[in-house]
């Protein structure tokens, strides 16, 4: 790397490590996440979704998408059934990616545009995961852990570039995108591990991401991240092993 691209790491690295910088709202996922680890009443959850008519919305949405459910059943769904079905780790994973799309959608050019065209391949390697495994026979895997593990396919990158958004706003002469992109080839791995971990999602999510990118084995035959490495493989979206 050269100087200037190991100053630009080193700044993006501290924007990922702040939590409320990179995810910005988070008066809905802090008390969510302590109602999901103190693993209570699931009428704790329901009623903190439900304080966001957008996220629950939204959850009713994804209720239905990965299981291939019909417009009509998930209109007769209702939040309650919808979360349920979800189970409270798929809950928070998709909350964080509804305040995480809020959060890009606030972007300056051309950042906004670039960070939706991440974006936008998520969505479309979550529709290739999910009909995948609906295409198996013999599988136990939940769609709801296949597709919410989809939708941070390229999360490294998403967070690299946000933060690298938000370290050109407060300069006089911002950093050319060259130099991030130069960045990411050479620290994609790092970059995403620590995103994971500052963000405190599960590590779970985190462990079967590493499968999907064939930096890690399992013998778990139902691995969600298996299903994936098949559409990133395919897609040639693996992470380089480092």
């Amino acid at each position: 790397m050269t100087d200037l691209e190991q100053q630009v790491f080193t700044q993006v690295r501290a924007i990922i490590s702040n939590e409320e910088q990179v995810i910005g709202r988070r008066g809905i996922l802090i008390p969510l996440k302590k109602a999901i680890i103190a693993d209570g009443d699931i009428r704790n959850v329901i009623d903190i979704v439900s304080s966001d008519p957008a996220l629950s919305a939204h959850l009713l949405w994804r209720s239905s998408s990965a299981d291939h459910a019909t417009p009509q059943s998930t209109k007769n769904r209702s939040l309650k059934d919808a979360l349920v079905r979800l189970g409270q780790v798929n809950i928070y994973r998709y909350a964080f990616t509804f305040y995480l799309k809020e959060r890009l959608d606030e972007l300056e050019q051309p950042y906004k545009k670039l960070v939706q065209g991440y974006w936008t391949l998520t969505e479309s390697i979550a529709v290739d995961a999910v009909d995948q495994l609906h295409q198996m026979d013999n599988v136990q895997i939940n769609p709801d852990e296949v597709q919410t593990l989809a939708l941070f396919s390229v999360f490294g990158e998403i967070i690299a570039l946000t933060a690298f958004a938000y370290l050109n706003s407060e300069l006089k002469e911002p950093y050319p995108l060259s130099v991030l992109k130069s960045v990411i080839e050479d620290k994609q791995q790092t970059l995403t591990i620590e995103a994971f971990e500052s963000l405190g999602l599960d590590e779970e999510l985190c462990g079967e991401f590493m499968v999907a990118h064939n930096l890690r084995q399992t013998h778990n035959v139902n691995s969600p991240g298996l299903i994936l490495r098949r559409v990133l493989a395919k897609r040639n979206l693996l992470l380089r092993a480092v």
